[in-house]
């Protein structure tokens, strides 16, 4: 299973880690994570975890699945309103690569989840997915390889509309907290189900085709895995170890902080070992197939021609030192005005912030997601 590396090497260049992993408790350790500093010492966060079955699913490439595993973890409890409603639930959308448990990482799951915080799981139902393709959902590496349907976002927003009201029974979600991938993914949802969610925080992203660098760099992804002769079209015996390594140290850049690398690396030989243990420890776990189909599910999404169907109350973040997603760049505030309750704020750079993993160190956002509840219902 593919620990979200991007996550995993903004973690690495902190220090900090993902929490240990005793069963249904804590996420799946980071590929490139490192033992957490003593003030994130972990929480141990007792999850519930289940599965839904989609069934009779059809893709927008016209591809169809019988039945898709859609795995999720929850924290809290569900509540219902007068009406029998449930009005508590909110949902944690993950990274390319990643899974909900990536959602249980200290500087992410201390800040957010305890008594009085902004998501007191006393008050919230939490719902962590691991999207299609990802961690324990269905995916090519469960033996279908590269006949596995070409899912894209619009495919992986739909049957989490799915597992929310089919499986879980919620016609409104509280909030749709997303980061990165997840980012993107709450653009969608704000766009296809204006209805269905009170609140939208993107994180760490731009609502606009990927093109230009950061279609580049993730088709640098894709390319160096299947020009491996060891690909085999899909059908390796082993996984091809030398596209692995070249996404891995794309990865490696695309997650980078240049301010923070260089306040904890200041010599050669220190960014030197740095860079060739991330990369060892990010090929960790990889799945070539299942890395393959994660980057490429991106191909189609644009949100930017419809953003007038965005209406319920968003806070979109950016952090200024994202190598992903420009601090130059005059898409929010062209977007701003197209979206009827949307506030956009860049997170300053400085030797504390993380790149484009600044998304989920909540201490740097955490007031802004206070000031979202309260204006979109409280």
């Amino acid at each position: 299973m593919l620990a979200s590396l991007l996550l995993a090497l903004a973690l690495q260049a902190s220090g900090a880690a993902t929490l240990p992993t005793p069963a249904q408790s804590a996420p799946t350790q980071s590929a490139a994570a490192q033992l957490a500093p003593a003030q994130l010492a972990p929480v141990q966060w007792q999850t519930s975890e289940a599965d839904f079955v989609a069934r009779s699913v059809r893709f927008g490439a016209g591809e169809t699945l019988s039945e898709a595993r859609i795995h999720y973890a929850t924290l809290g409890r569900p509540h219902r309103n007068a009406h029998g409603d449930i009005d508590n639930a909110i949902m944690l959308l993950h990274g390319t690569g990643g899974t909900g448990r990536q959602f249980l990482a200290p500087q992410f799951a201390n800040e957010l989840f305890g008594p009085g915080q902004p998501l007191d799981i006393q008050h919230y139902w939490i719902i962590m997915p691991d999207n299609i393709g990802h961690g324990r959902s269905s995916k090519p590496s469960d033996g279908m390889r590269m006949r596995f349907p070409h899912y894209d976002y619009n495919d992986m927003v739909a049957l989490q509309h799915r597992l929310v009201t089919e499986g879980l029974h919620v016609r409104r979600l509280r909030l749709i907290l997303g980061t990165s991938m997840g980012c993107m993914h709450a653009f969608v949802w704000g766009e296809t189900y204006p209805n269905d969610v009170a609140a939208l925080m993107p994180l760490a992203c731009e609502p606009i085709e990927i093109a230009g660098l950061n279609r580049m760099w993730r088709q640098m992804v894709i390319d160096g895995i299947e020009n491996d002769p060891s690909w085999n079209g899909g059908n390796y015996a082993a996984q091809p170890v030398q596209g692995l390594r070249l996404a891995a140290s794309v990865l490696v850049i695309a997650g980078s902080a240049p301010l923070n690398f260089q306040a904890q690396y200041p010599t050669r030989d220190q960014a030197i070992e740095q860079e060739r243990s991330r990369v060892e420890r990010a090929m960790t776990g990889i799945d070539a197939n299942d890395t393959i189909y994660q980057f490429d599910a991106s191909r189609t999404y644009n949100p930017w021609p419809s953003l007038e169907r965005v209406t319920a109350p968003m806070m979109w973040i950016n952090s200024a030192d994202d190598f992903i997603n420009p601090r130059n760049f005059d898409y929010p505030q062209r977007a701003i005005p197209r979206m009827a309750n949307a506030r956009f704020r860049l997170i300053p750079e400085n030797a504390d912030t993380h790149g484009h993993g600044t998304h989920t160190w909540a201490v740097n956002w955490k007031q802004d997601l206070i000031e979202l509840l309260a204006r979109s219902g409280g």
